[in-house]
């Protein structure tokens, strides 16, 4: 049987961060989707987001070629060039949808995304305070019974800790790391610590984690073998999360369980402390204070949002996906 290409592409510049967005829409839409990197080399890489591609990427017989797909998802400005050439040799015909302010502005797009920090506005713009994940319902139910049977001799509580790293505003230090260990250790309270690190934790942050984790009930992912996320996610009854990552946060926020956030000192007046006040205004989130506190609210994901106004952008459209 034949195989249809795909009816969505996703194009991105190969950071984890950027496909997780780009699949997180794709597979809110429920639509089939193959997922392209795009790494040009100089001087293109110097001209985009305006620049044109490279002769021979683009067209009849080229990487990106005919039949073209309904619907293209790009994250990140040296996606942009690829999707203004895909739409010209379609005619049009592609929708085209940038996740982020792709800085060629709103008319190079269909459909643009971006963060309500970002600067970029227009009738077809849309922002939202989280950014787009892959936390979905279906995902975390799988993910969630793996871990669930893999817990099963550890006690409850189970306390989601996802640790990120210093970064140019906050001043996060060894000291400080104590510090949340010490508040994560009075808040779980004989529960299980369900830690992760981040790709931007220090190997000493690392290090430090994994000498903590033996002492205590406790687990730690660290970057190898495979990645336990979405079922420590789904089971948790409580997380704790470090100020640092604003898409931690974000996600955490989408599963309705109470996110406590922990503040290391520096970024006061900073877009991350804007943006953790918003998020707290939700009732998402709590400043971490050595204690679970309970409380419910409306779960904040934005991947769901997006997907439903881009849905009834492509309506607008004609444009009708499948899973096919």
């Amino acid at each position: 049987m034949e195989i249809r290409p795909a009816p969505v592409w996703l194009i991105t510049n190969g950071a984890t961060g950027s496909d997780v967005q780009a699949r997180g829409v794709a597979e809110a839409l429920g639509a089939r989707h193959e997922l392209f990197h795009v790494t040009p080399k100089a001087p293109w890489r110097w001209l985009a987001p305006w620049g044109p591609v490279a002769p021979g990427e683009v067209g009849d017989g080229a990487r990106f070629s005919p039949p073209w797909p309904n619907l293209l998802i790009s994250v990140g400005r040296q996606a942009a060039p690829y999707v203004r050439a895909i739409r010209n040799a379609s005619g049009g015909e592609v929708f085209t949808v940038a996740l982020q302010d792709p800085k060629t502005g709103p008319k190079a797009f269909d459909f643009i995304w971006a963060p309500e920090h970002d600067p970029v506005t227009g009738p077809n713009v849309l922002k939202t305070l989280t950014s787009p994940h892959r936390l979905n319902a279906a995902r975390l139910r799988e993910e969630g019974g793996k871990a669930l049977d893999d817990l099963s001799s550890l006690p409850r509580p189970y306390v989601l800790l996802m640790v990120g790293g210093p970064n140019g505003v906050y001043r996060f230090d060894e000291a400080e790391l104590d510090r949340l260990l010490a508040l994560t250790d009075q808040a779980a309270g004989g529960g299980t610590v369900l830690a992760t690190a981040s790709r931007r934790t220090p190997p000493a942050f690392t290090e430090h984690l994994r000498q903590w984790v033996a002492s205590r009930p406790a687990r730690l992912y660290d970057g190898s073998g495979p990645n336990p996320y979405a079922g420590w996610v789904a089971v948790a009854d409580a997380i704790i999360v470090t100020a640092d990552s604003v898409n931690m946060a974000g996600e955490a926020a989408s599963t309705g369980k109470p996110v406590h956030v922990f503040h290391p000192p520096g970024a006061e007046g900073s877009k991350f402390d804007r943006y953790h006040q918003a998020l707290t205004a939700t009732g998402a989130t709590r400043p971490l204070e050595g204690r679970l506190d309970a409380w419910t609210y409306a779960p904040v994901d934005a991947t769901t949002y997006i997907a439903d106004a881009l849905r009834r952008r492509l309506a607008e459209r004609g444009v009708v996906l499948n899973a096919e």
